[in-house]
């Protein structure tokens, strides 16, 4: 069950004030997975993996244990949320055919993708290490973060460059 300590609307407020005057996407998701990590509670990851190319999504900024590093587009979580282009609130990650196990201390998972002028950038993965810890108040809180996030970052460099 989600903790209901969680307050997206004032956690937007912080986002905006944090990103306000910076407008570079790598720098702008570094401090959004940095927040998001230190602000949720019973979370145990949270980070970005970006589209590289029509069939990879890599690694990008993130908060706690090392990851994967790769992951194919259509596979796990992850993957399948940027093949549908929508949130994935999975309470039990054993329960999600495919799912790809970076870290076996996480339990349940959010992953939300990046849209940006109707283009899949990536996705933004939170793990927690409590099954059922997301629910849709989750989900539509941690879309309006990334809403934010796009509105407030310049995303004219691609980045395709990094694979």
């Amino acid at each position: 069950m989600s903790d209901t300590k969680n307050d997206y609307p004032l956690l937007a407020k912080q986002l905006e004030s944090l990103l306000s005057g910076e407008r570079n996407w790598l720098t702008n998701i570094s401090q959004f997975a940095a927040l998001v990590f230190n602000n949720l509670n019973q979370i145990n990851w949270a980070g970005f993996y970006l589209k590289v190319d029509d069939n990879y999504l890599k690694l990008g900024a993130f908060q706690g244990q090392v990851a994967c590093t790769t992951i194919k587009i259509g596979t796990g979580v992850c993957g399948t949320s940027a093949e549908q282009r929508e949130s994935l609130l999975v309470k039990d990650v054993d329960q999600f055919k495919g799912h790809i196990v970076c870290d076996s201390r996480s339990r349940s998972e959010l992953v939300c993708p990046v849209i940006v002028d109707n283009e899949l950038w990536g996705v933004f993965d939170l793990d927690s290490p409590i099954l059922s810890r997301f629910d849709k108040q989750d989900q539509q809180g941690v879309e309006e973060l990334i809403n934010v996030l796009i509105r407030s970052t310049d995303w004219n460099v691609g980045i395709g460059h990094l694979n």
